[in-house]
């Protein structure tokens, strides 16, 4: 059964000055505190993903204090030429021995993780933004965690819709309806930001078209600002990027071409203030508040291994920031929209398509939905 997220939201920056609620936590019987190893295939300073679920354990490791609870980050490399270390490391990890859960996340930990959990019954892990495979293994010892980011990012593209031809927006052309969506890789994951995008955009105007590009990887800056650089110079107004590091040079095109890019997974208008003026605002993937519930709960041994949980915008797992920010760049009459359209999501009365789960489109429906919002 699946639970209510019970921990407070960390703000998009998750600044560790941020108030968490705070639940009961059960020392270890032995007095020692409880130890986690967040393994990423990629590197902190990614302003985005990564940097939210180390600062996650950042905050609860200042909220509980080290006799509580300590953790160690591994910054595996995400390159071709690092993926190569990625299960020998997961394996040295789970030789330790000495730690109570091994986190890591996405698609490309998947296969690890797999003959991991299965060749280390003993060992527990919590695995976040991706499904995992409950029938081959590791049923026992694996908790799952994902998000309904088509939610958060059906709001995005709501207002990218509303953006592109309001005329009091300095840097906007109202003459077309372009918005740009720029993504790491084509995979579930993305696909469901991209289904909430375009439904969220033609929604609000069927006639909206969006220029779609892949990066190929998440971390390659210089071809992301490229890509979203040509999605700009062809009219669109608004981008998107959902490419992790990749992203990044995305928000640097919007400052070059004087256009406007939404963040991502965290509050990118607050880690990068040289670029403010371009972000309106940014679709939280609320990674970092998750691991705190899980671990939270593991403590008191209620984590419910051997279950995929879904976290949305009615329990925090995703949200949209709504700050000062946010209410200076994006007129009044938009975000009261946007609110509208969020609230008949946590409602039920606005369904939103997903790449993910039960409820997944399929792959005919998907390609179907992206031909009519296609430039050109």
């Amino acid at each position: 059964m699946k639970k209510k997220l019970v921990a407070a939201t960390l703000t998009a920056a998750m600044i560790l000055s941020t108030g968490l609620v705070t639940v009961p936590v059960m020392a270890k019987e032995d007095g020692e505190p409880y130890k986690a190893a967040l393994l990423l295939n990629g590197t902190l300073g990614d302003k985005s993903f990564y940097d939210s679920a180390n600062a996650g354990l950042e905050a609860l490791q200042e909220e509980l204090g080290d006799d509580k609870f300590t953790f160690k980050v591994e910054q595996m490399g995400a390159t071709s030429a690092d993926e190569a270390k990625w299960e020998p490391t997961m394996y040295d990890y789970c030789d330790d021995g000495s730690y109570d859960v091994i986190i890591c996340g996405t698609y490309q930990m998947l296969d690890a993780l797999t003959n991991a959990a299965a060749d280390y019954p003993d060992q527990k892990f919590i695995f976040f933004d991706e499904a995992f495979d409950f029938s081959t293994g590791g049923e026992e010892n694996v908790y799952n965690v994902m998000y309904k980011q088509n939610e958060v990012s059906y709001l995005i593209g709501a207002m990218a819709a509303m953006m592109t031809t309001d005329e009091s927006l300095d840097m906007i052309d109202p003459s077309n309806k372009i918005i740009g969506f720029l993504g790491g890789m084509e995979n579930s994951v993305i696909n469901d930001f991209l289904v909430g995008y375009i439904q969220g955009a033609k929604d609000v105007d069927p006639d909206t078209q969006v220029a779609l590009a892949y990066v190929g990887n998440f971390y390659d800056s210089a071809a992301g600002k490229d890509m979203a650089l040509t999605q700009y110079q062809n009219g669109a107004d608004v981008g998107f990027n959902v490419a992790g590091s990749a992203g990044l040079g995305q928000i640097e095109a919007a400052v070059d071409a004087k256009r406007y890019a939404f963040g991502v997974d965290s509050d990118q208008a607050a880690v990068l203030p040289d670029y403010a003026a371009n972000i309106p605002t940014s679709a939280l993937k609320n990674v970092g508040n998750s691991l705190i519930r899980a671990i939270k709960e593991d403590m008191d041994g209620e984590l419910p291994y051997g279950t995929l949980e879904y976290l949305g915008l009615s329990d925090g797992g995703v949200e949209l920031v709504e700050d000062d920010h946010y209410k200076e760049v994006v007129p009044e009459e938009i975000r009261t929209k946007v609110e509208d359209l969020k609230q008949q999501i946590i409602d039920g009365k606005i369904t939103v398509p997903t790449a993910l789960g039960d409820d997944a489109m399929s792959e005919d429906d998907i390609k179907a939905l992206i031909d009519s919002a296609k430039v050109g």
